[in-house]
């Protein structure tokens, strides 16, 4: 008797084991990639600066770099192309602005990092006369142009003042009222 129950306990182990198997393969040939960036615009009353910090995957800033422009950045990498910066900072100004009052803003490109697999862009608003602003709004159309799934989520913090958007192609432009 307990052989057949033994027989019946390996019977079902393969079983599920088979099955575990088959859900795994199933789930990495439909696993689909998300396209998407998190800026975050905060107001620092003691730099009195708008402070950007924008974070996008690296594969996919790569292929834009690459697509857009036709360099090889090979972001994060020991070979990785000395313009690769002057670019980005480029593609930033053509694909991201902000508006102070509804009068577009400059910013400096202040530099990036790497984060695993992800790059830290980040860009800076000083002083700019910022006493009785009534408006901030965000322009962002990063990566539309090469990923029609793209979302960009934007965080924006003013004096205690809070909100965020996720913006797409069709609707890349949040503001806040301040």
């Amino acid at each position: 008797m307990s052989q057949i129950v033994h027989m019946m306990k390996t019977r079902i182990a393969k079983r599920t084991a088979l099955l575990f198997t088959a859900v795994l393969l199933l789930s990495f040939a439909s696993a689909h990639k998300f396209y998407v960036s998190v800026t975050n615009v905060v107001y620092s009353e003691k730099e009195d600066a708008l402070q950007i910090t924008s974070r996008i995957f690296i594969d996919d800033l790569d292929k834009l770099l690459e697509e857009r422009y036709g360099i090889k950045a090979k972001l994060a990498t020991p070979n990785e192309a000395k313009v690769s910066d002057e670019y980005i900072e480029k593609y930033f100004r053509a694909k991201f602005v902000l508006e102070l009052d509804g009068k577009p803003t400059p910013y400096t490109f202040l530099g990036k990092r790497y984060d695993n697999d992800v790059v830290i862009c980040y860009l800076e608003v000083a002083q700019a006369n910022f006493e009785g602003l009534k408006t901030l709004s965000v322009q962002n159309e990063i990566l539309t142009d090469l990923f029609d799934e793209q979302q960009n989520v934007v965080h924006i913090k003013w004096k205690g003042h809070k909100k965020s958007f996720v913006l797409i192609k069709e609707n890349n432009k949040g503001m806040l009222n301040l």
